[in-house]
């Protein structure tokens, strides 16, 4: 896998991915950021978000659940001296569909957590990463 990241101005910078795709990066005002974008740590945590949720949707489908939507919230806080790496991640799923069960909820999720996120794994190593769950009636 081989993505690239150019230097524009300042503190802003374009991210192109392995698939073709592209993205702004730019750092705080204060550092001297444009805030023309998300920060290279606020994508480290949307980004295993992203992976977390490819998981527990495609789980849930294969498990023939009537999923209608998933949307995760993630809280992290980070270390207070530098290397500021993520020390404490929460993720919270909010799932929608019809007669969703529960143990089948609950099970994607560890699945995701404990074998297939390779995100989750790796920031693992760091972070203590907890995971709650809503179900929605469709």
């Amino acid at each position: 896998m081989k993505a690239r990241i150019t230097w524009l101005e300042d503190m802003t910078y374009v991210a192109q991915s392995p698939s073709g795709h592209a993205l702004v990066l730019d750092g705080p005002p204060e550092l001297g950021g444009h805030n023309l974008g998300p920060r290279p740590m606020e994508m480290l945590l949307m980004g295993m978000g992203g992976c977390t949720a490819v998981d527990v949707v495609h789980i849930l489908r294969k498990a023939r659940q009537d999923l209608r939507g998933c949307e995760l919230q993630l809280e992290a806080e980070r270390a207070d001296s530098d290397p500021k790496v993520f020390t404490d991640i929460r993720v919270h799923f909010i799932l929608t569909g019809k007669d969703l069960s529960p143990k089948h909820v609950e099970r994607a999720i560890e699945l995701s957590a404990e074998k297939y996120c390779s995100a989750s794994i790796m920031l693992g190593k760091t972070a203590r990463i907890t995971h709650t769950f809503e179900i929605r009636e469709a």
